[in-house]
C-alpha cells in the first residue's frame, strides 16, 4: 500500500492547510461512501464538511473570496477523496472546474454568488443546450442541461445556451450560433432523475430542467469572452489543462483505491480452484507489481509535467507550446492509465473481484466511467501527437 501524500514544504502555507484539512476528513468520506452510493448524491452533512473546509471553491478568485490554489493542489485533494470514493472525489473535483468558470464573472458578481465569507457550491454543464431570449435587462432562458454533477447540493448553476431572437438562433459575423454562458440560482431549476448508471452512481449527474427563468445581464457572458481575472488560473489557453489536472487526479485516486482494495482481498481470499490466498501466487504477484509500476508512473509524469507548465507560464513564458503538450498528454495518459491498472488488478483477483462486498469491484465500475470524461478521449491525444511533430492542433487549449 503506497504512502498517503502529505503537504510538500514547497506548498504555501494555505495550500498546505487545505490539503491537510482533506487528508483529515478522510475518514469522513470513508464513513459516508456506502450513503452516497445508496443516495445516488453526496449526503448533506458530507457537503456541508467538505465546504467548510473550503474543498469545493479551491479554484475561486481571491478577489470574489477565494483561495484561488494551483491545480496541483486541487489534485493532490481530490486524489486523496477519490482514493475511498470516486463518487465524491469527482463531485469535488467538478466543483472546482466550474468554480473557475466564476473568474469570467465581474467581481463583484463573484462575491455575491459566493457570498461572505465564500462558500460557493456550483454545478451545470458546459454544453449550449439552452436556449436564451433577450428581454430587457437581461435574458430568459429555457432548457435541459445533464451530466450535472453535485447538482444536489448546488446553490448555483451554469447553464450555456444558444441566443434566440424572432424565432431564430442569432448568427455571429462569420455564420456561428451565437452563445452565452448563464448562472442562475438551483432553485430556480427542476432536478430530473436520471442518473441510474454503472459508475460513479453517488454523483448524482442528473440532468435539469429550467423554464422561461430571468438571467440579469452581468450574471451573463459571451461563450468564449476572456476571462476577466488575470491570474494564471484563468488565462483562456491554459484554462483545460488546469481544471483537467484535478479530473485526472480523480482518476488516479480510484486506481490507488482499487490497488488497496486488492491487496487486501489478496491477502485473505483464495479460489475455487486453489486454496493458496491470492497474496501468495507468483502471478497475483507480478500484477500487482505491475499495476503499481503503471500507476506511479502515470502520477509522476502528470505532477512534473503540469507542474512544469504551471511555472513557466508562471515566469511569463509565451513559447508553451511544448509544455502544453506534455501537461495534456499526460493528463489523458493518466486516466487511461488508472483503467489499465485497475483492470489488471480486478482480473487477478478472479471471481472474488465481481462481488460487491469488496470495493474493487466498485472502483472497477467507477474508473471505467470516470475515463469517459472529455478529459480522456482519445483524440487529445491526436493533438499531443500533432504538437509533438511540430503541427498546430486546433483543439481548445492548445
Amino acid at each position: 500500500m503506497a504512502p498517503h501524500v502529505a503537504p510538500s514544504d514547497a506548498m504555501t502555507e494555505t495550500e498546505a492547510d487545505v490539503v491537510a484539512a482533506a487528508m483529515r476528513l478522510i475518514p469522513r468520506v470513508l464513513a459516508a461512501s456506502e450513503e452516497c452510493e445508496t443516495l445516488r448524491h453526496v449526503p448533506p452533512r458530507l457537503v456541508e464538511e467538505l465546504a467548510g473546509a473550503g474543498l469545493l471553491q479551491m479554484y475561486l478568485p481571491r478577489s470574489m473570496g477565494g483561495p484561488e490554489l494551483s491545480p496541483l493542489v486541487a489534485f493532490r485533494v481530490v486524489e486523496e477523496i477519490s482514493k475511498v470514493s470516486g463518487s465524491i472525489g469527482w463531485c469535488t473535483m467538478i466543483a472546482n472546474g466550474v468554480a473557475n468558470s466564476i473568474g469570467l464573472l465581474p467581481d463583484d458578481v463573484g462575491r455575491e454568488m459566493a457570498g461572505a465569507p465564500a462558500d460557493l457550491r456550483i454545478a451545470g454543464s458546459i454544453r449550449p443546450m439552452g436556449r436564451a431570449r433577450p428581454v430587457e435587462g437581461g435574458y430568459r432562458i429555457e432548457g435541459r442541461w445533464d451530466f450535472a454533477s453535485g447538482v444536489n447540493h448546488a446553490r448555483w448553476l451554469m447553464c450555456p445556451c444558444v441566443v434566440w431572437q424572432d424565432g431564430q438562433p442569432v448568427r455571429t459575423p462569420s455564420g456561428a450560433a451565437l452563445m452565452r454562458i448563464f448562472w442562475i440560482p438551483a432553485q430556480s431549476a427542476t432536478i430530473l432523475d436520471t442518473w441510474h448508471v454503472l459508475g460513479l452512481r453517488g454523483t448524482g449527474s442528473h440532468d435539469f430542467t429550467v423554464a422561461d427563468v430571468f438571467v440579469p445581464e452581468r450574471h451573463s457572458v459571451l461563450m468564449g469572452a476572456a476571462p476577466r481575472q488575470t491570474g494564471l488560473l484563468y488565462d483562456a489557453r491554459l484554462h483545460l489543462s488546469w481544471i483537467w489536472t484535478a479530473t485526472a487526479g480523480n482518476a488516479l485516486g480510484i486506481a490507488r483505491g482499487a490497488l488497496d482494495a486488492f491487496s487486501d482481498l489478496a491477502a485473505t481470499k483464495s479460489s475455487t480452484m486453489s486454496a493458496a490466498r491470492l497474496r501468495d501466487r507468483p502471478l497475483v504477484q507480478s500484477r500487482i507489481a505491475e499495476a503499481e509500476a503503471i500507476v506511479g508512473t502515470a502520477r509522476a509524469y502528470l505532477l512534473t509535467t503540469v507542474g512544469d507548465l504551471w511555472t513557466r507560464a508562471g515566469r511569463g513564458e509565451r513559447d508553451l507550446d511544448g509544455p502544453i503538450a506534455q501537461a495534456r498528454l499526460a493528463i489523458t495518459h493518466a486516466m487511461h492509465a488508472a483503467v489499465r491498472a485497475v483492470d489488471i488488478v480486478f482480473h487477478a483477483a478472479g471471481t472474488n473481484a465481481v462481488y460487491e462486498a469488496n470495493q474493487l469491484e466498485r472502483r472497477f465500475r467507477d474508473i471505467h466511467v470516470a475515463v469517459q470524461h472529455a478529459a480522456g478521449l482519445p483524440v487529445h491525444m491526436e493533438a499531443a501527437g500533432k504538437a509533438l511533430l511540430g503541427l498546430r492542433p486546433t483543439d481548445p487549449g492548445w
